[in-house]
């Protein structure tokens, strides 16, 4: 399958549904058809000029519907409960409250819809040797109601990002040598200026393997914080990995201790 096949999986194009950060590569886009409301931090202008002078098509640019500043999604598109699937590609690992997007999520999602999701797996992109992202943070995140990315974050990011073999993503057989991709007097910088203000700057708050993210799924179900749990799971091609998540009332139905074992194993 193909990774459009896989996140369009559960997708009907005649039902309404929302792609959260299509930016200039959309899954679901309005000119073939989908009944698709787009969310993004920019808007069509926006990203028409951040992306002007990078290797992408800009004529997939897409008008956006909604342009979203940290509020919930549903009190910004105005309704609940009226989407049949979300799309959201290479977007929560970027959401500085986890938590709060997966419950704006269920929000906006029918009883039966789904949640799509591409995740870029820590072990094969710029985030190789940045550590995986654990409970206790995504948990103080959403208690502290984050809307920007924290200065621990930016300078974690920042210090350990690398290319290997200059690629910023790769593959499981993607050889060359590993190369910082800041250097120290601009971390500095971004550094300061998050202790003195909210950047609004764009980096990877959280870093998964795909047993991590299952896991992390798993616990927050635990702790009801999500009624969201995995219908289809899709493991890592290149760089990334798959899962489509639904609403359910059911208890978590993977085992914890084989999740956290294979979390050590990957």
């Amino acid at each position: 399958m193909t990774r459009e096949e896989k996140l369009l999986k559960f997708v009907d194009r005649l039902a309404r549904g929302v792609e959260i950060g299509p930016s200039h590569s959309p899954i679901a886009p309005k000119r073939l058809g989908f009944r698709v409301t787009t969310i993004d931090t920019l808007s069509k202008e926006g990203l028409l000029e951040k992306y002007k002078n990078h290797d992408v098509k800009l004529e997939n640019i897409e008008d956006v519907d909604f342009i979203w500043r940290g509020e919930s999604y549903p009190s910004l598109i105005g309704e609940q409960k009226a989407f049949g699937w979300i799309l959201a590609s290479h977007v929560i690992e970027h959401m500085p409250d986890v938590i709060a997007f997966l419950k704006d999520c269920e929000e906006l999602l029918s009883d039966t819809g789904v949640l799509s999701l591409a995740v870029p797996d820590k072990r094969f992109c710029f985030d190789y040797f940045r550590p995986i992202s654990g409970i206790a943070r995504i948990l103080d995140s959403h208690h502290a109601r984050a809307i920007t990315h924290t200065p621990g974050s930016i300078v974690e990011f920042m210090l350990n990002a690398v290319s290997k073999g200059g690629q910023i993503a790769w593959s499981s057989s993607q050889i060359g040598d590993f190369k910082f991709l800041c250097d120290l007097p601009s971390v500095r910088a971004h550094f300061d200026q998050a202790l003195n203000a909210p950047v609004n700057l764009d980096v990877h708050a959280w870093c998964f393997t795909p047993a991590s993210f299952r896991l992390l799924i798993h616990d927050l179900n635990l702790l009801g914080l999500t009624t969201l749990q995995p219908i289809q799971f899709f493991p890592t091609e290149g760089h990334e990995f798959f899962v489509a998540l639904q609403k359910t009332r059911n208890a978590p139905h993977e085992n914890r201790l084989k999740l956290l074992q294979d979390m050590v194993a990957e």
